[in-house]
């Protein structure tokens, strides 16, 4: 079992930057493929971005494609989302979750285990 912690939410202005942590703990993220998904009021949990084990490759959604940037850190077992450019559409429960392989996966189906969430709100 792997339980995943996230961090980094908060209150940013339109514009403005944060950068979320998903943190592992129970056993490690290794080997496991991890994604970033998001859900807003109202809204079903959409996929954000996402990246391999070895970090060689990622995908985005179009939405967030260019303003948001995904990488992790295999040994502090930690996969990052930095967030420029916010835009109070931008706001939403982020939540990571990694998949029992290698791979990276773009539905929410595909994974295994979830994080409770972190807050991120884009206002001025």
């Amino acid at each position: 079992q792997v339980q995943l912690a996230e961090s980094g939410g908060g209150l940013a202005q339109p514009g403005g930057s944060l950068r979320l942590s998903c943190a592992a703990s129970g056993r490690t993220f290794s080997g496991y493929g991890v994604g970033w998904f998001r859900q807003a009021p109202g809204k079903e949990r959409e996929f954000v971005a996402a990246i391999t084990w070895s970090g060689g490759n990622t995908a985005y959604a179009d939405s967030v494609q260019g303003r948001f940037t995904i990488s992790r850190d295999n040994a502090k077992n930690t996969v990052y989302l930095q967030m420029n450019s916010l835009q109070p559409e931008d706001t939403a429960v982020y939540y990571c979750a990694a998949a029992t392989t290698s791979h990276y996966y773009t539905r929410v189906t595909a994974y295994d285990y979830w994080g409770q969430g972190t807050q991120v709100t884009v206002s001025s």
